[in-house]
């Protein structure tokens, strides 16, 4: 759990894989939604339009558009993130304001002791997966965002971080 002044919750969050089957509620989905809209964006246009999919069916038919079909087929439920192109004002920065919205949704779940894994290589095949989504034309899949209660018995390693000094290019 967030706790005020405290980083702690950003270096715990990891990516989950494995779920169980316990599934998240269409309330908890509305609330990392909230979350979601809460994310800063130029001229406050709020570029981002969510689908939540609770439907096992459209997640499984979802795992055959991506190489992370596991994770997928593992979870519960998902959320798809698509930029609005009508509410586009400069293309770059709005992308950039949905991966605010997309890490809202990462931490929010965690805080609510959910797990999660953002799913970009599902973009390969983005015009079937809006489809999939029934997304109208004005929306571009952005990500997916697999959701569930993560398995305990998951044992996988957490990935590293590259050390702050490696980042670090310059000061000024």
């Amino acid at each position: 759990m967030c706790e005020q002044n405290d980083l702690q919750c950003l270096f715990d969050r990891r990516t989950v894989r494995h779920f169980t089957d316990e599934p998240v509620s269409r309330a908890t989905l509305d609330e990392l939604c909230e979350a979601a809209r809460w994310a800063p964006s130029g001229i406050n246009n709020q570029p981002w339009r969510f689908v939540t999919v609770e439907s096992k069916d459209k997640l499984v038919e979802l795992a055959g558009l991506t190489k992370s079909a596991k994770v997928l087929k593992s979870c519960t439920a998902a959320i798809a993130v698509f930029l609005d192109t009508a509410k586009i004002y400069h293309r770059d920065k709005d992308i950039q304001s949905i991966g605010a919205a997309l890490e809202n949704i990462l931490l929010a779940a965690h805080a609510k002791g959910l797990g999660s894994c953002w799913l970009g290589e599902i973009l390969n095949r983005r015009q079937e997966a809006e489809r999939v989504l029934n997304a109208d034309n004005t929306l571009e899949l952005m990500a997916v965002v697999a959701l569930g209660y993560p398995d305990p018995d998951d044992t996988s390693p957490r990935t590293g971080r590259t050390g702050l000094d490696s980042l670090i290019v310059g000061r000024l």
